[in-house]
């Protein structure tokens, strides 16, 4: 079996594919590239949800520390 290191194969920019980034809307899957500016806009503002971060933040999404609020 050969083995392959990536860190020897350098490629250049022509050789390259670019990636086509899909995501859900509306209950189906579309191409970012097909977004209007708007959605676009839209996307790149979203963030990955973090469900430690949503339980140790205050209902008002300040920087104060939720856990000291809660134990007063």
């Amino acid at each position: 079996m050969t083995t392959i290191n990536f860190e020897d194969i350098k490629l250049n920019d022509e050789e390259r594919q670019p990636c086509e980034v899909w995501t859900r809307v509306m209950g189906y899957l579309r191409p970012y590239s097909e977004f209007n500016v708007g959605k676009k806009s839209e996307f790149d503002s979203r963030v990955c949800f973090s469900e430690a971060k949503a339980l140790n933040s205050c209902s008002c999404h300040c920087d104060c520390d939720a856990e000291a609020i809660a134990a007063e």
